[in-house]
């Protein structure tokens, strides 16, 4: 296929890389000495703040039975990590691609998730739960922890936590005060400048201020006017107030402002190979988040509350064609107010005995989206005219005028709660688990579709006007669905020898990913609508095309956390099997359309295991990797037309890896003066396009390496990405028939400078 020869990453390329990683991890090993003074050290698996910061979890995660990689605040210094979806590349089997916008923040973990609407993995920052996916995607200033937690999490943590969890932490003013500061430079015209304050007001209230400030001119041509288009200019601020009273009080608030510009969709026609599209295509958003948690030990139990309140506007404007012709461009405006609620009665941990934990969560959420398509000359001559000239050629038909609109108007109240409780009890070196959440949802979507427009009727043969027929269509009407889900969850956990850290563990759980309406399809649906009174394409039923139910699965898995050698070596390893039924799979509508529709998919089955290691010979050296495996197949999905059972689930690859070798030397025996030398390797693939699997991204790898040097209040880093340049694909769809694929980022160079002001 055309796809395969042009994104393909020879086999030849992916051997040479791993030839080079092989040797940098044997160089590296070679020059590390057991003498070595401890002055590099990975907190990848410390977990030390998680009994400060953390409300649902365990003090050490490393001993429950969950899949788990946890990424510290060195690791994610070296590898320049400032958001969630820049960590997945170290975690086995999650996958966030980078393409079209920050709004398009699609996870795939394990086999599952879509495209469009709900996330297949939830995401906390500071404990405080991000509601839209369109806002995962923003950087960060001084991440100190993230925690990502795979396989259903839906008990503790609720909906569209189906994949799993991620947890974010950032620096706590309480534990640290100064000043930090970064300023880096990359190719394609790329800055990024931020700065950060922490300080105590009295003893125990302190308070953080931080922001920055990114930019790249982009890296891909639109070769109609000759500009980049994917350039993009993000601005954050955050503040941070933290108080820890007196008999058991502690409250923080949190309040962050993101504002984001973007060019964007970077998409190449394949019939053409490039990018060239003449209407304007961009996306912005204004981002609001606050969070307040309080928490309050007793003498038998902590209670906390989480309180948020968020805000986004964001615009997506598209040249939805994506070709130099006009046909026609789509605005999707939209402002989101959403609150939530989460009480948590937790039990004092006990190393024996019971365990529990209890809670009750709710949220709302309201927003008001306009969708407005214009159809322009072009798209009106030949996806309308044409069609209808074609069908009845003695009557052609003419349309009233060159442009025109169809109308879509929303606005969504939608509600749920939830009561959830989890038990454990622990007798001797093994522990036990249970937990159930009985939850609830309720969506409501109001519409109007709206369109006033007109065509003639000639005659063939005289060429005179035969009829002219006015279009006035203005559909409204509510559309409602109630969700109601049972989620549990049995674990049993075995620690084989007392005082080693090992962990055993055998899980069951049910998790569940909201379902909701497909507002994306109201135009197509207007569309077809106008066509259909013409005598011409498909008439759509709008309850069948736009709503969804959840999706739901049942995972079960057997893993293990263990560690030798005083900790020097830590591994986690586990098996799984996801049974998952109503599968929501995002899909192209029937019809010369350019819609995209979330659908029930019937059974899909995902089987894999997933490995990471991490490695210190010394304290100067750290070696790590991760594989994941995921095969994810269709077992019951027939679309009317051709029957997909065996076929691979499109979007999600089959193999995710990353290795990373570290290895710092103190300059004239000063160990306040280190260099360090980094490299890495990230992959994944193979990436089936499609359900029939005849389109695909086959296995690819990026190097990447690093040079640090590092002072006590200074670091000066040059570092370098996909430094092979290696071709490959990041997304692939199809509008009007056409087929649209976008690039992968290439070759990026780059230099970082950390300052550190106490």
């Amino acid at each position: 296929m055309y796809v395969k020869t042009e994104i393909c990453t020879t086999f030849a390329a992916m051997k040479k890389m791993t030839s080079i990683l092989l040797s940098c991890l044997t160089a590296i090993a070679a020059a590390a000495s057991p003498t070595d003074a401890p002055t590099l050290s990975s907190d990848t698996l410390s977990l030390g703040e998680v009994t400060v910061t953390a409300i649902k979890q365990a003090a050490d995660l490393r001993t429950q039975a969950t899949a788990l990689t946890v990424i510290g605040h060195k690791d994610a210094e070296r590898n320049r990590v400032a958001s969630a979806r820049n960590g997945s590349e170290m975690v086995p089997n999650l996958f966030i691609p980078d393409y079209g916008s920050r709004m398009t923040s699609t996870v795939y973990v394990r086999g599952i998730g879509t495209r469009i609407d709900q996330p297949a993995m939830g995401l906390t920052i500071d404990n405080v739960p991000v509601m839209t996916k369109e806002n995962y995607d923003f950087d960060l200033m001084d991440i100190t922890r993230i925690e990502v937690l795979r396989g259903p999490q839906n008990t503790l943590y609720g909906r569209n936590t189906l994949g799993g969890i991620m947890n974010v932490y950032t620096l706590s003013p309480l534990n640290y005060q100064g000043t930090r500061a970064i300023v880096e430079g990359a190719s394609h015209g790329t800055w990024r400048m931020g700065a950060s304050h922490y300080r105590l007001l009295t003893q125990n209230l302190a308070m953080s201020l931080s922001a920055q400030y990114n930019s790249t001119k982009g890296e891909f041509t639109n070769y109609h006017n000759g500009k980049r288009c994917d350039w993009e200019r993000q601005f954050s601020a955050r503040a941070k107030l933290e108080w820890h009273g007196s008999n058991g009080w502690y409250a923080a608030n949190v309040l962050s402002v993101v504002t984001s510009r973007q060019g964007g969709y970077p998409y190449e026609w394949v019939e053409t190979g490039r990018i060239a599209y003449n209407d304007t295509c961009f996306y912005r958003r204004t981002s609001v988040m606050d969070g307040l948690i309080v928490r309050k030990r007793f003498d038998r139990f902590t209670l906390s509350s989480i309180t948020s309140y968020q805000y986004i506007d964001d615009n997506m404007t598209l040249d939805q064609d994506f070709t130099e012709h006009d046909y026609f461009t789509l605005t999707q405006a939209r402002r989101e107010h959403a609150i939530t609620q989460d009480i948590i009665f937790r039990g004092h941990e006990q190393p024996e005995g019971y365990n529990w934990l209890t809670g009750i969560n709710g949220f709302y959420r309201r927003y008001r989206m306009d969708a407005p398509v214009d159809f322009y000359d072009y798209g009106i001559a030949q996806l309308i005219e044409k069609h209808a000239n074609d069908a009845i050629p003695e009557y052609p038909i003419a349309w009233d005028t060159r442009t025109f609109l169809l109308g879509s108007y929303f606005t969504s109240p939608n509600w749920g709660v939830a009561l959830y409780h989890d038990s454990q009890y622990t007798w001797g070196q093994w522990t036990f688990s249970a937990g159930l959440r009985l939850d609830y949802e309720h969506a409501r979507l109001n519409y109007r579709s709206v369109t006033h427009t007109g065509y003639s009727i000639l005659n063939c043969n005289t060429g005179e006007l035969f009829a002219h027929e006015l279009i006035d269509i203005d559909d409204h009407d509510t559309l409602n669905k109630d969700f109601f889900d049972l989620l549990p969850n049995v674990s049993v956990t075995w620690h084989p020898w007392p005082g080693k850290n090992h962990t055993i563990y055998l899980a069951a759980s049910r998790g569940s990913k909201a379902g909701g309406f497909n507002t994306q399809m109201f135009s197509d649906v207007l569309q077809q609508r106008l066509m259909k009174m013409m005598g011409i394409g498909l008439q759509y039923d709008v309850d069948k095309m736009v709503g969804y139910k959840p999706e739901k699965a049942w995972n079960y898995e057997l893993g293990g956390h263990f560690e030798c050698w005083d900790g020097r070596v830590q591994s986690d390893m586990d098996i799984f099997f996801m049974d998952c039924r109503d599968r929501q799979l995002t899909v192209f509508p029937p019809g010369t359309t350019t819609g995209r529709m979330m659908t029930n998919a019937g059974k899909t089955h995902s089987l894999g295991a997933e490995f990471a290691m991490t490695v210190k010979p010394t304290e100067r050296t750290h070696l790590a990797i991760s594989y994941g495996f995921t095969h994810a197949t269709f077992k019951d999905y027939n679309d009317g037309k051709n029957d997909y059972e065996g076929k691979r689930v499109p979007y999600a690859p089959m193999h995710t890896l990353f290795a990373e070798a570290a290895h710092s030397i103190s300059i004239n025996g000063d160990t306040n003066k280190l260099l360090m030398l980094a490299a890495n390797v990230r992959a994944a693939g193979d990436i089936y396009w499609n359900e029939a699997n005849t389109l695909q991204q086959p296995f690819y790898a990026l190097l990447g390496a690093s040079v640090t040097w590092q002072q006590p209040r200074y670091s000066l880093q040059m570092w370098g990405r996909n430094l092979t340049d290696t071709q490959y694909k990041t997304f692939y769809f199809v509008s009007i028939q056409h087929h649209f694929l976008q690039r992968g980022h290439g070759r990026m160079l780059g230099v970082t400078l950390r300052l550190t002001l106490d």
